[in-house]
């Protein structure tokens, strides 16, 4: 009997404490919901079109290395930049040191081979090679459908130390 008391009283409890929306509240959410997807769709687009145009900065605000390992970064020393026929990757995952000065690697140099096709998701999908000096990678960035998020996959050519930037 207690026990059956118990669960009665936990249930009661339970349904008190569910917060039920107003139909102006429920109407406002859903405003709110709508104008959401809109602003994400304009941001999708306007990425998507900088990626196409091959004129476009990734900034990361994160970085995933090879063993799975992530690492919250600085934008502003973590990105890929493209413009026309010039490429940056900057990855400086580390405070000190590094062949760039900064803690990482940077690749300058021109873009070649760029691919761009879209999934069965809706994702964009860009993909292209850049060679510097003494350095070359491979680069694959997806970009997120109805978003502007975007994951690059960067592949050095002299080691398999892959890297990927989790960024805008």
């Amino acid at each position: 009997m207690v026990k059956n008391l118990f669960f009665v009283t936990l249930a009661v409890m339970a349904l008190c404490s569910c917060k039920t929306l107003t139909p102006e509240q429920q109407a406002a959410k859903e405003i709110k919901e709508a104008l959401q997807e809109k602003a994400d769709s304009i941001k999708f687009n306007f990425a998507d079109k900088s990626l196409t145009d091959m004129d476009f900065v990734l900034e990361a605000g994160s970085l995933v290395f090879k063993n799975g390992t992530r690492a919250y970064v600085n934008s502003s020393t973590n990105y890929i930049a493209v413009s026309g026929d010039k490429a940056v990757v900057q990855v400086a995952p580390y405070n000190s040191g590094g062949p760039n000065g900064i803690g990482g690697v940077t690749v300058e140099g021109t873009p070649s081979h760029f691919k761009i096709k879209t999934d069965k998701k809706g994702n964009r999908q860009a993909s292209f090679s850049v060679t510097g000096i003494n350095i070359s990678a491979t680069v694959s960035i997806t970009l997120i459908k109805d978003s502007n998020r975007a994951i690059a996959l960067v592949n050095p050519n002299f080691n398999s130390n892959s890297i990927t930037l989790d960024g805008r």
